[in-house]
């Protein structure tokens, strides 16, 4: 079984760039599941409901999100709604499962590929420099205990590389992936840990490189260099592609390799 993640995707360079490549990446490695972080998507902050299903219709089977995910407010209604076309897109934009209890949406979604492999996402968020989160390890243990499919993946949407090596090693062998988020900035730390499970630190952004994390260069320098606060654009130059190739045994989850991408115009 292949399994294709597609890291931050950022404004409309990200998505851009996506589109361009997408469809070639799924058909040249018979991708059977597509899972993107789009939480930045809509101009950096956020996703609308709108690209949500541009993304579906690019191929995408579920999407991840992490710290921006309530940055647009007509997200929250669409999380648990239909699609004019009567699919129920909105359950598979995923946010943190560890977030505040009560919240809109879900932080996990099982399903089946159309060739009829089981599969389950999950979405979590760090709590080392991280806001708004319960205890990752915990609600982790708690989620797997009620998961039926063998093929796992886990988006961990994070700041401390400590904590998501962490993670890695504390599901190796339970989940079949666990790749990281948010940072956007991939690392050269792609592996299979001791007991089957496929770890990447941070797959990277799916964005304008030319840029400081996606936004325009000059508008972070000025931050840095006077202190002074101002309103950050996407940036648009040099995007790229980042994504995480993951190949996997249907039958018992475990990873067999895992391959890093990145794909420029």
């Amino acid at each position: 079984m292949k399994i294709l993640f597609v890291g931050d995707i950022f404004g409309s360079a990200g998505r851009k760039i996506v589109a361009e490549h997408i469809g070639h990446l799924r058909e040249t490695h018979s991708v059977d599941l597509t899972i993107m972080n789009a939480e930045n998507a809509a101009g950096g902050f956020g996703v609308t409901p709108a690209i949500a299903e541009d993304l579906f219709d690019l191929g995408a089977d579920v999407l991840t999100t992490g710290n921006h995910v309530w940055d647009k407010r007509e997200l929250i209604d669409y999380l648990n709604g239909v699609a004019a076309d009567g699919h129920e897109r909105g359950r598979r934009v995923l946010r943190p499962a560890n977030m505040q209890t009560g919240l809109p949406g879900y932080g996990v979604y099982e399903g089946v590929t159309e060739s009829g492999l089981p599969y389950a996402v999950i979405n979590l968020m760090g709590k080392v420099f991280m806001g708004g989160t319960n205890d990752p390890f915990s609600a982790v243990n708690d989620l797997l205990k009620k998961i039926t499919a063998k093929v796992i993946f886990l988006d961990f949407h994070g700041e401390a590389t400590s904590e998501k090596v962490a993670m890695g090693w504390h599901l190796d062998g339970r989940v079949t992936a666990v790749v990281g988020t948010h940072t956007h900035i991939p690392t050269a730390d792609e592996r299979i840990l001791h007991y089957g499970t496929a770890y990447q630190t941070d797959v990277g952004m799916s964005g304008p490189y030319d840029s400081v994390i996606g936004v325009e260069k000059e508008m972070v320098l000025n931050r840095f260099l006077t202190g002074m606060p101002g309103k950050f654009e996407a940036a648009k130059g040099n995007p790229k592609l980042c994504a995480a190739l993951i190949t996997c045994d249907a039958e018992t989850g475990r990873a067999s390799a895992i391959q890093r991408i990145m794909l420029g115009e």
